[in-house]
């Protein structure tokens, strides 16, 4: 016995501190190099969703691919369409800054993904869901972490596009009533690899110097 604590003995020092610096290389991809995805590749890294928790086991994440050049095309509208309208909304330096903002990667992205959240589910049975349906969403996101960490082991680059208008999308992909869309997922091989969010090297906002826990 080594008097560890029970659940953390087989995990070592090193193991924890590469953890840790998974976590910190996993960035918002948004630069892609012009290289396809393995396909058994691809499926490892998904496999994070069948590991993922979820609210009363109801495992609510639904995930369509973007193969076609219609749907990628209608999501690429989208976007472009919902970026001029972010725009407008700001002002002064914020302005000015926008446009030097990398805010898709799906001109280059290999693999395009759209997660959804299946809010009518049975699964789970309602349990945790009755009180807190968002509950379901906040599930997805989850797995989605665990997708973008297993990724980022691969070498893989994620980007999460959310300058959309999630009505439209979700009807030009045609999903099920019940479906709404958590993220478009930008997947490939980055360009380059950083440490630091590409948004605090443009300058457009700053990470803060530390966690801050008030009491009550």
């Amino acid at each position: 016995m080594t008097g560890a604590p029970v659940g953390t003995q087989d995990f070592s020092p090193a193991f924890r501190d590469e953890l840790t610096r998974l976590m910190r290389w996993r960035r918002d991809v948004r630069h892609f190099r012009d290289a396809p995805v393995d396909e058994a590749l691809l499926t490892r890294c998904l496999d994070a969703f069948r590991l993922a928790p979820s609210v009363g086991l109801s495992e609510p994440w639904r995930i369509l691919r973007l193969d076609s050049a219609s749907a990628r095309q209608a999501a690429r509208d989208n976007f472009e369409t919902a970026n001029a309208r972010a725009l407008t909304g700001y002002q002064g330096e914020k302005a000015a800054l926008y446009p030097r903002l990398k805010l898709s990667g799906m001109d280059r992205a290999p693999v395009q993904l759209a997660v959804f959240c299946d809010e009518t589910t049975e699964q789970g049975s309602g349990l945790g869901a009755a009180s807190m349906p968002e509950m379901r969403r906040y599930s997805v996101v989850s797995a989605i972490s665990m997708f973008w960490l297993a990724a980022r082991a691969e070498g893989l680059g994620v980007g999460w596009v959310s300058v959309l208008d999630p009505d439209q999308l979700m009807r030009d992909l045609a999903v099920p009533a019940g479906w709404s869309l958590v993220a478009y997922l930008c997947v490939g091989w980055p360009e380059t690899l950083r440490d630091t969010p590409e948004l605090q090297e443009i300058g457009w906002e700053r990470r803060a110097p530390e966690l801050h826990i008030e009491g009550r």
